[in-house]
């Protein structure tokens, strides 16, 4: 029989942890995430419904979107034991300059939506971290104010040929005078997606009140008043709009945009060019030949055509086929460092990710991309490590594998 004694302070002193102090709610809320899915838990509790599943949400039944996350899931690493990894090595070059990780915040939509710091939050994170950051064209914040609010970050330029070529080349003209460093060209968006979650939502741009919202918001107060309080949410980049995300696609981007586009834009834009949507090794040719710098293996995350290529199952081939004139970069499906660390290894040079530092804006501001950045640069340089390699740039596919779907 088990003898019982009284504790002494002594004992139970050492094992009582001090209280959150003075951080506040939103402080300790995102120190317990300890995963982009918990900030994803997070952003859904705190924001509408129709604005969370905005951002989580995809085209058709979201196969791609499915598919994207699940080639991650099947992603096996084979690590190498014995070696030096005291000290581990994020560090990369993209386009040629230093970035402190093989990471970029990518381009997203109507940002402010999520929260009302926006886009210089995430361009003021991306800054702090050293990473690159690219502002959309249907970003809420214009060109000339992320430029003033955040002058030392790495800014790129999303843009969309629209059927007004005139307003393509203002915008192309003000990023490059305003000291951008990249025009990223987005090129799988000639017709909207079928955003199902959107049309089942009622989703309209900026979000109206009907009754559905004005219920939403006794859910969701604190994001209303928010909304409510702050500048008036709108494009940055377009003259006032009221309607969904697939009319506005359908009314203002071309469809007839054709390889003679990218060239136009390619001797308009002095600077290094992305080309993002590739989905396919003949068009990663293609548009390389046209006189791309860089090129993004993408399916714009499930949000366009659904039963897309699965951009990680295709980047070897399009590595092999023109990794050696562009920078290959991928996205779609990363939410976790080792995600971007499988990423790397068969063969980009950097992944793109959007959704994971929106459920940080949703979940606290700029404090919840903080937080998403610190994961997801945290996991990569442990994954890394237990992979038993020092240096990112030391990462090579004989570090992984698929396993069969």
């Amino acid at each position: 029989m088990t003898a019982r004694r009284r504790p002494r302070w002594s004992e139970l002193r050492p094992l009582l942890q001090p209280g959150a102090g003075p951080l506040g709610l939103t402080d300790r809320r995102l120190a317990r995430a300890s995963s982009v899915e918990d900030l994803r838990a997070l952003a859904r509790r705190r924001a509408p419904r129709a604005v969370f599943d905005y951002t989580d949400g995809a085209a058709g039944r979201e196969l791609a979107l499915r598919r994207s996350r699940q080639a991650y899931a099947r992603v096996e690493f084979l690590p190498r034991v014995l070696q030096d990894v005291s000290s581990v090595d994020l560090s990369t070059t993209i386009l040629g300059t230093p970035s402190s990780a093989p990471l970029v915040f990518a381009p997203t939509g109507f940002t402010r939506m999520m929260h009302t710091e926006g886009e210089p939050a995430v361009a003021r994170v991306a800054a702090r971290t050293g990473l690159p950051y690219a502002l959309s064209t249907m970003g809420t914040t214009s060109i000339e104010r992320l430029a003033a609010e955040v002058p030392k970050g790495r800014r790129w330029f999303q843009l969309y040929l629209w059927r007004d070529r005139a307003a393509s080349r203002d915008l192309v003209e003000r990023a490059r005078e305003s000291g951008y460093e990249a025009l990223v060209l987005t090129v799988d968006t000639p017709v909207p997606g079928p955003r199902l979650r959107d049309a089942r939502n009622g989703l309209t741009i900026p979000p109206s009140l009907t009754a559905r919202t004005v219920a939403e918001a006794v859910r969701h107060p604190a994001w209303w008043v928010d909304l409510l309080t702050t500048e008036p949410l709108e494009f940055a980049s377009l003259h006032r709009f009221e309607g969904t995300v697939a009319e506005l696609v359908a009314r203002m981007f071309d469809p007839s945009a054709t390889m003679d586009d990218l060239a136009w834009l390619r001797s308009a834009w002095p600077g290094p060019l992305i080309v993002k949507g590739v989905q396919t090794v003949a068009d990663a040719r293609a548009v390389v030949d046209g006189g791309a710098d860089a090129i993004v293996v993408s399916n714009h995350g499930g949000r366009q055509l659904d039963r897309a290529p699965t951009p990680l199952e295709i980047l070897p081939e399009v590595a092999d086929a023109v990794g050696d004139r562009a920078e290959v970069y991928v996205d779609g499906g990363i939410l976790s460092g080792s995600d971007v660390v499988a990423a790397v290894a068969l063969g980009a040079r950097a992944a793109l990710v959007g959704r994971a530092y929106l459920y940080g804006l949703m979940a606290g501001g700029e404090r919840g991309v903080q937080r998403a950045a610190d994961l997801l640069l945290q996991e990569a340089a442990t994954t890394l490590a237990l992979l038993g390699v020092a240096r990112i740039e030391d990462l090579g596919r004989n570090h992984v594998r698929l396993r069969p779907g």
